[in-house]
């Protein structure tokens, strides 16, 4: 594969034709572009093509766009006609078209999404061959000028919130203590496994509703930020110094580290009233932190949240989607929780995406330099070429 140039100008129609299509995912009620966000790329003279109906899971009704200055078409005019279209999910056979939406985007337009290209091969092919310039939005790189384009960690945000008002409503129990006539009811004990953006959210949202809480993560290098927080750190001997890469992800352990891991936390979550896990490590399967073993072990009413569960799951006995109760434990396995609050997520990625189109586009054209450590993380393929090897 040819390197890119340093810098590439792609010529483009003036204005600037950004479009939004309606998401098709299932289940899915967020838009990649709010209308406070298209009023912005309207004022500075971007032409903004929403498809009929994209807002309305997230309460965005097609008035709210047209008043803030964008056109609302078919999915077609979206597809065939924009410059660059931002979507949530990765392209896929869209029945308003009749094609998969690789195909029915103009070649050599441009493409912001959510595309996981390490997982999504066949995808990558079918970019390079419309000659698609695509951004992955979870490719954005941790680094303290992105971070107002750092999508995977306003997502996560929206998880670990919800991941702890779903535990409460499933809990047989009150989270804070309650003082009534007939006498005090005991707090709730909550426990975080991992301590990254959807953990740390966690951990905030069930100390501010009245829990108990403790975090836990391999990383000793986030205590301060846990305790921080309200909650207490849980802290185990792996036997392991290093556990954090270079971007601060947590690194894979050991088998033997893995196996005392599950032995502690076998012995701990036998105190917790809820367990809410969120660890990852990028480009491979969730960590295995609770096994059916350590649920068996767990109080009868016990509530898990796997957020891992669309990687494989941190609990051994999750099912993606799905509540299911094992030995008296409420386990559930949500795969996309910020879709279940539609109208922040939606808010929240569209300021992450707007700050990457100010990086692009200069002057009512697509500019690539490729010297920008942003664009150079998160464009994947450009001019037919697989930018990722």
């Amino acid at each position: 594969m040819e390197n890119p140039k340093t810098s590439v100008i792609v010529t483009v129609k003036n204005p600037m034709k950004i479009g939004i299509p309606k998401e098709i995912t299932p289940n899915e009620r967020r838009v990649a572009l709010t209308p406070e966000v298209v009023a912005k790329l309207a004022k500075t003279g971007n032409e903004v093509l929403v498809e009929d109906g994209a807002g309305e899971g997230a309460f965005f009704a097609d008035d709210d766009y047209q008043r803030a200055g964008a056109k609302t078409v078919s999915a077609a005019e979206v597809f065939g006609n924009a410059d660059i279209v931002v979507k949530f999910h990765k392209p896929l056979d869209n029945p308003r078209l009749g094609k998969h939406e690789v195909e029915a985007l103009r070649e050599g337009a441009a493409l912001i999404a959510f595309l996981y290209p390490a997982t999504n091969p066949d995808l990558v092919k079918r970019l390079m061959a419309r000659r698609i310039t695509a951004f992955s939005m979870d490719l954005v790189p941790r680094i303290t000028r992105a971070q107002s384009m750092d999508a995977l960690s306003s997502q996560a945000n929206v998880a670990g919130y919800k991941a702890v008002l779903v535990a409460a409503e499933v809990m047989p129990k009150f989270l804070p203590m309650m003082t009534t006539a007939a006498g005090t009811i005991r707090p709730a004990k909550v426990l975080v496994l991992g301590a990254g953006v959807a953990g740390l959210q966690a951990i905030a949202t069930a100390h501010r509703l009245g829990a108990v809480v403790w975090g836990y993560d391999v990383r000793p290098v986030v205590k301060e930020q846990v305790e921080s927080l309200g909650a207490k750190f849980l802290e185990f001997d792996l036997g392991v110094k290093d556990t954090q890469d270079k971007g601060g992800y947590a690194k894979e352990l050991s088998g033997e580290a893995k196996r005392k891991q599950q032995e502690m936390l076998a012995e701990k979550t036998k105190e917790f009233d809820v367990v809410i896990t969120t660890a990852l490590i990028p480009g491979k399967p969730a960590p295995r932190l609770i096994t059916k073993e350590t649920v068996t072990g767990m109080k009868p009413g016990s509530v898990i949240v796997d957020l891992a569960a669309g990687t494989g799951g941190n609990c051994e006995l999750t099912e993606p989607d799905k509540t299911v109760v094992k030995h008296g434990v409420t386990i559930i396995g949500p795969t996309d929780l910020p879709s279940t609050m539609p109208m922040h997520a939606s808010q929240l990625y569209a300021r992450n995406v707007v700050e990457l189109l100010r990086l692009i586009i200069k002057d009512g054209k697509l500019n690539l330099d490729f010297s920008d450590e942003i664009i150079k993380g998160t464009c994947i393929t450009h001019g037919g070429q697989n930018l990722r090897g």
